[in-house]
């Protein structure tokens, strides 16, 4: 019997690349859309809107939607000045979390140290430091997903 991949929630705001880091995953062409609704992608990822974490009147929703995952991923625009994720953010979802930084290759070294800081002050226990255009960083996180 072939084991199941890890299902994972991608929660971030607002073009932090959560939906370019699911194309990449998959093996897709990188185009930009927005995601308006929760989607499901090769039944192993759950993207989310950025609104559902953006909005606190929303974030009931990805309580609900991280039932069907078994890994938490919090994404991290590095070029982002500030966070939306708050201290201990993913212990209400009593499940494991990593963080993925984002667009590093637009960053700079201290922005990147800075998302870094913030997804470990958000609780994530592993990160990762990824450039969807540049293809950079994916190694690691294909290994930890067990998705290579």
């Amino acid at each position: 019997m072939e084991a199941r991949k890890k299902r994972i929630i991608l929660i971030g705001r607002s073009g932090c690349g959560k939906t370019t880091l699911c194309q990449y995953l998959n093996h897709e062409a990188i185009r930009y859309h927005k995601t308006q609704t929760i989607q499901i992608i090769n039944n192993t990822m759950i993207d989310t809107p950025g609104e559902y974490l953006e909005r606190t009147n929303l974030r009931g929703a990805l309580m609900v939607t991280s039932a069907d995952a078994d890994l938490i991923v919090l994404v991290q625009d590095a070029t982002e000045n500030g966070t939306m994720f708050p201290p201990s953010y993913t212990s209400m979802f009593a499940k494991p979390a990593i963080g993925i930084v984002t667009k590093c290759d637009l960053a700079t070294d201290a922005q990147i140290e800075y998302a870094k800081n913030y997804l470990t002050m958000a609780g994530a226990q592993q990160l990762f430091v990824t450039s969807s255009t540049e293809g950079s960083g994916f190694e690691p996180l294909l290994r930890y997903l067990d998705y290579d």
